[in-house]
């Protein structure tokens, strides 16, 4: 059995907190409203940064699904995004599967709108790169694109 003095030896106090200490800190926190948010003066300026435009396609015919590619890339562009996500899904549902003279691949807005892309010179001029989106982003349905600085490309 232990004692309860040979307890008290053993666990001692690290650190006692003086008085002026502890009058500092209460000053300290009643001038709380002077003092700003790190986090908040960070994230607020800089939240429009953080945000990638995004264009989904679901449900626009072919030549829809084009003229709305193209309206959101250039007025990507002209906003000087640097990278904008297409969704134009996987094309598990498209109708062209049943029909022998309809190109299966070409119908699915998945393969055509990068077609388009690299068919339209306007269009290409401005991007620099194609990739397929991460699996948060939509994964195999959506697409990445890059584009170029505007400053260095003359329309």
């Amino acid at each position: 059995m232990v004692s309860s003095g040979y307890i008290t030896k053993i666990v001692k106090k690290k650190y006692t907190v003086r008085p002026k200490d502890k009058s500092d800190w209460i000053s300290f926190t009643k001038k709380m409203e002077n003092i700003n948010d790190k986090e908040l003066n960070y994230i607020q300026p800089n939240s429009k940064l953080n945000i990638i435009p995004k264009l989904d396609l679901h449900g626009f015919s072919l030549n829809a699904a084009n003229n709305e590619v193209k309206k959101f890339i250039n007025k990507s562009f002209k906003d000087s995004c640097k990278k904008i996500i297409i969704i134009t899904g996987k094309g598990l549902r498209s109708k062209s599967y049943n029909n022998p003279y309809i190109s299966e691949k070409l119908n699915m807005l998945k393969y055509s709108v990068p077609e388009y892309l690299k068919n339209n010179n306007d269009l290409n001029k401005k991007i620099n790169k194609i990739s397929e989106a991460a699996q948060k982003d939509g994964g195999e349905g959506a697409m990445y694109i890059y584009l170029k600085n505007n400053k260095k490309v003359r329309e």
